[in-house]
């Protein structure tokens, strides 16, 4: 029996199906919810491609995509049954108008239910395949749009894409996915500042020091060289994922838990960052480069050769710091940073509140710091609070940092939904709480484009890093030339 709340049956359409984006996180994420029997049983997915592929070849890719990227939650075959009954494939190609009305034949035997178009393709594609979906009369007013990123490489092409988009479909049918948004650690963030009593009253420049948000990975560009050497970090991770962390950090709280007012306060945010001059984007950012280096004791090639090329001034690296002018963070300064080849994978957000006004236990606290507040986001989500405490035993006041643990599967000793699951159901039910609005993408891409534009005349210098390292020496000299230190990912 289903137990699909507030989801009504739906036609689920993936552009791009047989892409490495559907074939490793979109699958795996439906069929856990068919796992979790969160899908209503009228519901089916149509896989979209180029490739001319039989339904059972289709279905075949599937399941050994699900088998490989679900291996630690392996499904039963009465799951897979049920889920492979939903799937069928269509060889599409978006420039002929013809393949679409194939796509309506098929559409229009279920008019009644919830449309959702997943656009797991390149953005260049993104506005003929909304033109050919208009033309073939496939759009209802129960339709929703996915939008992937990168939309748009610079604050004009995303405003081309934005206007090539809603020229078929209201705002509110249109849903740009990012996918940290939908982290469990993530949603946890908005209810441990609005939900409890004890850190709103402390979240503001009175009590905080820095914060700092990383992204690191260990990976290389993985095959995705040709898309990644036109991007880099900083318009591949920098300018969503973690503008969008910082905006959950910094932002009021809102008048409700709703995809408006939550929206209005990122939006918000985005608008008080201070403005990046040249001078500023030389002084405070960062744009390196990894080289061979070493993890885990492996030895792990350079960007240019896993690229086979010879040249690139590609970052694989960025850094920065920012700064929110309004009353609440005003001098609270906001570093991030991110990295391909680094020594550990991990993504947080640490709060480093400022030191106890008047220290007491003067020898005691001797190279003690002030407490931190880490929320871990991958790959152990929780919520870590660094306090100061006594050690035990006589002697004296012998001071110890430790943590006040809280480790979601230690606690919840659950499964914890992958982003995709819940931000595709969200989509769905039409709830786009999770989902940049246009003026939110606009506002992100139209503060890093100063960055972009210094970077590309040179402005900042390249900086090589090792594999296995946590970046360039220019990202410690961030910090250190205001006194901090990087968070490196360690437990305490």
């Amino acid at each position: 029996m289903s137990i699909a709340l507030g989801v009504k049956p739906f036609e689920f359409v993936v552009f791009g199906g047989t892409g490495d984006l559907a074939i490793r996180k979109l699958m795996p994420a439906l069929l856990f919810s068919e796992c979790d029997k969160r899908l209503p049983e009228e519901s089916d997915i149509i896989a979209l491609g180029r490739s001319d592929l039989s339904r059972d070849d289709y279905i075949a890719m599937v399941r050994a995509g699900c088998v490989k990227h679900m291996a630690d939650y392996p499904f039963s075959d009465a799951d897979w049954d049920a889920f492979s009954r939903r799937l069928s494939y269509l060889q599409l190609d978006a420039d002929n108008g013809h393949d679409f009305l194939k796509l309506k034949e098929i559409l229009d035997r279920r008019r009644d239910r919830v449309r959702v178009f997943y656009l797991a393709t390149h953005s260049d594609l993104f506005g003929k395949i909304g033109d050919q979906l208009h033309a073939a009369g496939v759009i209802t007013d129960e339709t929703r749009i996915v939008l992937e990123k990168p939309l748009g490489m610079d604050l004009a092409t995303a405003k081309q894409v934005n206007e090539q988009i809603g020229r078929n479909f209201r705002e509110d049918q249109i849903f740009r996915i990012d996918h940290y948004l939908g982290k469990e650690t993530v949603q946890n963030l908005m209810v441990l500042r609005f939900g409890n009593s004890l850190f709103e009253p402390v979240w503001h420049h009175g009590m905080i020091d820095s914060v700092q948000i990383t992204v690191a990975e260990t990976i290389g560009v993985e095959g995705r060289g040709d898309y990644y050497d036109k991007s880099g970090a900083l318009r591949d991770m920098m300018q969503n994922h973690l503008m969008q962390l910082l905006c959950l950090v910094a932002m009021e709280p809102p008048a409700h838990f709703d995809q408006d007012d939550v929206r209005d306060e990122k939006l918000k945010v985005l608008k008080s960052l201070r403005p990046l001059s040249d001078a500023d984007v030389a002084d405070k950012t960062v744009r390196g480069q990894y080289e061979p280096g070493a993890i885990g004791g492996l030895a792990t090639p350079g960007y240019l050769d896993d690229l086979a090329i010879g040249e690139s001034q590609t970052e694989t690296f960025a850094a920065l710091k920012a700064e929110v002018e309004n009353w609440r963070w005003t001098g609270v300064p906001f570093y991030l940073r991110t990295g391909k080849r680094l020594r550990r994978k991990f993504s947080e957000i640490v709060i480093q509140f400022k030191p106890v006004p008047h220290p007491i236990f003067n020898q005691a606290a001797r190279g003690i710091k002030a407490n931190r507040l880490i929320i871990r986001l991958q790959p152990d989500e929780g919520i870590k609070l660094i306090m100061t405490s006594k050690v035990p035993g006589p002697g004296g006041i012998r001071l110890q940092q430790t943590p006040l643990n809280l480790s979601f599967s230690d606690v919840f000793r659950s499964r914890s939904p992958e982003a995709y699951e819940r931000l595709i159901l969200d989509a769905v039910r039409g709830n786009s709480t999770l989902f940049m609005r246009r003026d939110e993408l606009e506002a992100s891409w139209a503060w890093i484009e100063p960055i972009l534009d210094a970077w590309q005349e040179d402005q900042v210098e390249l900086s090589p890093y090792q594999g296995g390292t946590m970046g360039p020496n220019a990202s410690t000299a961030l910090m250190a030339r205001d006194n901090r230190t990087w968070h490196d990912g360690e437990e305490t």
